[in-house]
């Protein structure tokens, strides 16, 4: 039985990752990352838009007509984000980004 290693073989998996995948990685996850945090400020912007509105209406307001309202308004708010160009993620992306392409 023969066990000596060919050293011209080559291994299945690379002893170590390879590094402009890993930041291509790190950078769609900081994509995403400023997109919610736009996300979520939109969203807190939308609360506070609708507590500027009297109360009043055809319905009258219960815990089912708040959720109802709430899971709109961030819908609502992740359509914003996505469709309008307020320039936070990007502002966000762009500032971190040079961070995560200087890092070894």
């Amino acid at each position: 039985m023969d066990l000596t290693l060919d050293p011209r073989a080559q291994l299945s998996h690379p002893v170590s990752p390879n590094r402009s995948d890993k930041k291509e990685r790190q950078l769609a996850s900081l994509r995403q990352s400023s997109q919610d945090f736009e996300t979520l400020l939109v969203n807190e912007m939308y609360k506070a838009m609708r507590k500027a509105v009297p109360e009043g209406g055809l319905f009258k307001k219960n815990s089912a007509t708040e959720m109802f309202q709430e899971m709109l308004d961030m819908e609502t708010a992740k359509a914003t984000a996505k469709t309008s160009n307020l320039g936070i993620a990007d502002a966000i992306y762009n500032q971190m980004a040079e961070i995560v392409k200087n890092t070894k």
